[in-house]
């Protein structure tokens, strides 16, 4: 597998995940069309994204330890991320959604990469989710939304009109959000580094540590 830097070059991984499906708007190593089709009910951009070719996934299955696999989520969601930031101000570009979907993971392969994405990218006006495979939920009215046939991270423009509301146990980032605004900065610019490498994953796990909310 490969990942990007934000400024484009290309870089090697350490193999913890393996590409299944390069990115593609109609994924065929998942089924995904009906689910996508009944979250659309729940979600007014969903379907206008898939219409218009902006919903894009990427599938990957993990193969390696929980460490390593956390890293390669992190930098497929660097990638993902990378993708949609141009694409935001273009015309229909608050439609435009990448999703990573792991197959094989431990539960908790994406927490610590999703928080990461969530600070370093929410002030530049992007969200990341995370959705188990089988996880139930229900929407902001109550009504329960189809349980997801695979686990996937989406990185989608965020609505600042709306978003922030999903962020209220972290005001912070709620904030940010909704203030958001995309100057085109490197994101990693105030992650302290102990490596070379502005995205080495030890040095942002350590620092998106430091943000959790203080109880």
């Amino acid at each position: 597998m490969t990942t990007t830097h934000t400024g484009g070059a290309p870089r090697p991984t350490a193999g913890a995940l393996r590409l299944v499906e390069a990115r593609t708007t109609a994924p065929k190593t998942v089924d995904i069309t009906a689910y996508a089709g009944a979250v659309a009910a729940h979600c007014p951009y969903l379907a206008p994204s898939v219409e218009r070719g902006l919903t894009g996934w990427t599938v990957y299955e993990a193969i390696g330890d929980a460490e390593a696999v956390g890293a390669e989520v992190f930098h497929a969601g660097v990638q993902a991320a990378e993708w949609v930031r141009p694409l935001v101000r273009r015309r229909h570009g608050l439609f435009a959604c990448e999703n990573v979907v792991l197959l094989a993971a431990d539960d908790d392969a994406m927490t610590w990469p999703h928080w990461a994405l969530k600070n370093l990218y929410g002030p530049v006006g992007l969200m990341i989710g995370k959705f188990r495979e089988g996880e139930e939920d229900t929407d902001r009215d109550g009504v329960p939304i189809p349980p997801p046939p695979v686990t996937f991270m989406p990185v989608r423009a965020a609505i600042r009109s709306h978003d922030p509301r999903f962020l209220s146990a972290t005001p912070e980032l709620a904030d940010a959000v909704a203030h958001a605004d995309d100057d085109g900065r490197d994101v990693f610019a105030d992650v302290p580094q102990d490596s070379q490498d502005s995205q080495d994953w030890k040095d942002v796990k350590r620092w998106a540590q430091r943000l959790l909310p203080k109880r």
